[in-house]
């Protein structure tokens, strides 16, 4: 027996429906609505209403019903612990409404450096203890739908079970989950390797689940199933002594499957749904079983005679247990079939059933008016325009409610609050459910000057959006060519109606004249090419310079009817246009800078020196400056932030910057006319979102420790029609918009509100005389506790009379520095929470 204590640090976070802001600037997203996969939905049993939700990149989620939208609980996750993001498992406790709990971490290979943890709370998610476990958890590999993993003695709150991968096998905790010990008796840790490229780790655990009947109130269970990833041999063991030892239940059906879920029925009965994959996005074959735990009989309740598909979600009812649900976990075509039986299995109806061919009936309405970009208007029948779903894992009724029920797939959530009209031959309205879930990785953002749409958005897997109010979910994604994932896109800077857009999969570029209200795919592309990449586009639109995956840089001056490859830059490099000159563009590949004054026919090295050799991880890496011609800017990573005035000849390096991964400009601060600047890296050893008034000579940092979104290293822009607006692009939590707190009131989304101290948002500068503030975060090891203070240098120089210097803040709401400004300059209302010395 391996025992492993652990530490534990302590995030707070709050998600009051309206709370008042505590800090200089308030963050929301602009509204996409779900766009990824949602693998499990968790009702409360020990309270109505009470729901979780976890995704797989975006963290986890709480339902609302004052306002029926999910409060994100994961926000606080920062870039240095950005693998908390991905959910492996999540548990409620049963009995205390208090307690939830959720397995974290990213992926089990090399893509993800860190280690998992157990995140624990008892106060439904509003704060976190992080308990970090001594292996990898992969909240994004395959089988990330099956379980529960994680689950919570019924009997005997302080005890948990946690199923690992990667052949860790079973871990326990009496503890409220704060110390695991390795429970090595259990015989198969699920060996199963999904691929042996890119997952290369066992599959492992897919489910654990307590027979509460088989103890009493107080003490530990004895009785518990679990569940592994193999399908060669038995994959179903139980415990009658609390872990103590194992054995494989006999009979089980193998078949070549693995079990998804494992849910126990109030009348004594285990159910497991079958898949002859480990899942979301696989599978063609499957069963459902289920066991009687009293005497050992199992009985096979396929309701599908010959399916051509696994299965996935299994819901059982509180209130009757004969009245159980599950889910084709992909049936592509023409649609997902939901199962339904009110006589624990023995006969089945069906949510649609064929008619005459194509024709088929439906016992449902659909309603997706809350993301119609779901609609799919070119769809052939049988196929739907709007799809019931597919990667459905998440199948759940609600015990305090057996009309409403709740479904995750790869895009959204459904749900429906008149489930029981279906066993009166009455039709169930399902309708979009995910209000509040922002699951989409944002790989760029355009916000140009002119326009009916202040943001553009190029997203991995659901294309892209034209947002025009970003308090509502956009109509339509990008068309005429749709992208599975737009890559890249870019507007003309004087001709802003003027856009390109490059994705995957072919015809890999497309071009609109009219700000994106239509699109037409380039006529020809190279051959080589095998993926969007990036692109520029020339200030005046007179050509596009293209970066794409797999071949070499080009570009065109006929949009994209032509093609001619550039000369003298290597393949995969960075591009920016000049947002003045037409003819100009820059290049950034390895540490070296290129510059193109011929429309990109032709590129040569400048001779700066002395920049960082970047790899994958920063986002468009070079930008040019709007208005300015030959002013650009590198955010170089880890190697920080550098500023060139001449064309990339030379570069200054911004030393306060100690890291930038990515860099954009927006409207400049009223009375200046050089844009502000924005940046996500670090600055004197903090992490944040930073904005500078003043070309990079000082900083403040414009959010907090609650909001901090992953990694938030995909894209950004400023908004160059509102001061103060900044656009950053997530890997997980869609695409957030940042507001001077007060000055811009159009946004609905429900702000969160802080419970730690926040960071000072005074502006930082290597080269003024400073003042240092203080952000506490409070730390605890399992029963005790300290303090640690992480140092922010600010730049509020003063003079002999505290003065603040020019370009300084001097006042606003909450402002407890001095007001008056150094000789030169007066301290100008920029709205009620930001004044600055002019």
């Amino acid at each position: 027996m391996v025992s492993i204590k652990t530490w534990a640090y302590t995030i707070l976070v709050s998600t009051a429906a309206a709370a008042t802001q505590s800090y200089q600037y308030s963050w929301n997203n602009a509204q996409i609505v779900g766009g990824g996969f949602i693998p499990s939905v968790v009702f409360s049993q020990a309270q109505k209403d009470l729901i979780y939700l976890r995704t797989d990149i975006g963290g986890v989620y709480r339902w609302n019903t004052t306002t029926s939208r999910w409060n994100s609980l994961s926000q606080w996750v920062g870039s240095d612990n950005w693998n908390l993001l991905g959910s492996d498992a999540l548990a409620a406790d049963p009995n205390d409404a208090s307690r939830v709990y959720v397995a974290a971490g990213m992926y089990t290979n090399s893509w993800d450096t860190n280690n998992g943890a157990i995140l624990s709370s008892t106060n439904q998610g509003n704060s976190w203890q992080v308990n970090p476990l001594p292996f990898k958890v992969g909240g994004n590999d395959p089988g990330r739908g099956t379980g529960e993993r994680l689950a919570i003695d019924p009997n005997l709150g302080s005890t948990l079970f946690f199923g690992a991968r990667s052949g860790h096998g079973l871990w326990k905790s009496t503890n409220y989950g704060a110390t695991w010990t390795n429970v090595t008796s259990l015989p198969n840790t699920g060996p199963y390797v999904f691929d042996p490229v890119y997952f290369t780790d066992p599959v492992g655990i897919t489910f654990v689940t307590f027979d509460k009947s088989s103890g009493t109130s107080g003490s530990a269970t004895p009785t518990v199933y679990v569940g592994v990833a193999d399908n060669t041999t038995s994959n179903i063991y139980v415990t009658k002594n609390g872990g103590t030892t194992w054995s494989a239940v006999s009979g089980q059906p193998i078949n070549g499957f693995f079990p998804h879920k494992g849910r126990i029925s109030s009348d004594g009965y285990l159910y497991i749904s079958y898949s002859n994959g480990v899942g979301p996005y696989d599978g063609s074959n499957g069963t459902l079983a289920k066991y009687n735990t009293a005497t050992g009989a199992w009985t096979d309740i396929n309701p599908y005679p010959s399916p051509y598909f696994g299965y996935g979600g299994l819901a059982i009812d509180a209130t009757n247990p004969q009245t159980i649900m599950t889910v084709s976990l992909n049936s592509w075509w023409p649609d997902a079939i939901i199962f339904r039986s009110t006589n624990g299995g023995a006969n089945w109806t069906q949510i649609w059933d064929w008619t005459s061919y194509p024709s088929r009936s439906y016992r449902y309405s659909i309603d997706d008016s809350a993301s119609p970009w779901l609609t799919a208007p070119d769809a052939v029948a049988p196929e739907p325009t709007i799809k019931l779903g597919w990667m459905i894992e998440a199948l759940e009724i609600d015990p305090f409610n057996s009309n409403r029920i709740f479904w995750g797939t790869g895009a959204t959530l459904w749900g429906s609050n008149n489930l029981k009209n279906w066993d009166s031959g009455s039709t169930i309205n399902i309708s979009v459910m995910a209000n509040g879930i922002e699951e989409t990785s944002v790989l760029d953002l355009l916000s140009p000057p002119t326009g009916t749409a202040n943001l553009y958005s190029a997203v991995g897997d659901i294309g892209g959006f034209v947002h025009t109010d970003l308090t509502k979910c956009p109509t339509a994604a990008y068309s005429s060519p749709s992208f599975t994932s737009t890559t890249g896109m870019d507007y003309a800077e004087s001709s802003p109606a003027f856009m390109a857009r490059v994705g995957t999969p072919s015809p890999y570029v497309a071009f609109t004249y009219s700000s994106g209200s239509s699109w037409y795919a380039a006529s020809s592309v190279p051959s080589a090419v095998t993926g969007g990449g990036m692109i520029a586009a020339a200030a005046d639109g007179s050509s596009v310079v293209w970066s794409p995956t797999g071949d070499v840089v080009y570009y065109s001056t006929t949009t994209g009817s032509s093609w001619t490859a550039a000369s003298g830059i290597p393949s995969g490099s960075r591009i920016a246009s000049d947002r003045v000159n037409g003819k100009k563009y820059y290049g950034y590949s390895g540490s070296t800078v290129y510059i193109s004054t011929n429309g990109g026919a032709t590129f040569t090295k400048t001779a700066a020196t002395g920049l960082p050799s970047l790899t994958a991880g920063t986002d468009k890496a070079i930008k040019a400056v709007p208005g300015i011609e030959g002013d650009v800017w590198i955010a170089g990573g880890t190697g920080g932030l550098f500023h060139s005035v001449n064309n990339g000849t030379s570069f200054t390096n911004m030393t306060v910057v100690t890291s930038a991964v990515s860099v954009g400009f927006g409207k400049a601060a009223p009375g200046l006319t050089y844009p502000a600047i924005y940046i996500v890296g670090k600055v004197n050893g903090v992490n944040g979102f930073f904005r500078s008034d003043d070309t990079g000579v000082t900083w403040v940092r414009i959010n907090d420790d609650q909001h901090q979104y992953g990694t938030a290293n995909q894209a950004l822009t400023g908004d160059p029609r509102i001061y103060g607006r900044v656009y950053i692009g997530t890997n997980g939590l869609g695409a957030v918009y940042g507001d001077i707190a007060g000055a811009v009131t159009n946004s609905t989304s429900t702000p969160t509100t802080t419970t730690v101290s926040k960071t000072s948002t005074t502006p930082v500068s290597s080269t003024s005389t400073t003042t240092t503030t203080t952000s506490t975060t409070t730390v605890s090891k399992t029963t005790t506790s300290k303090t640690t203070t992480t140092t922010t240098t600010s730049a509020t120089p003063t003079s002999t009379a505290s003065c603040i210097a020019k370009y300084g803040q001097c006042g606003g709401s909450n402002w407890t520095g001095a007001t008056c400004c150094v000789s030169g300059s007066t301290c100008s209302l920029q709205n009620p929470y930001y004044s600055q010395c002019l």
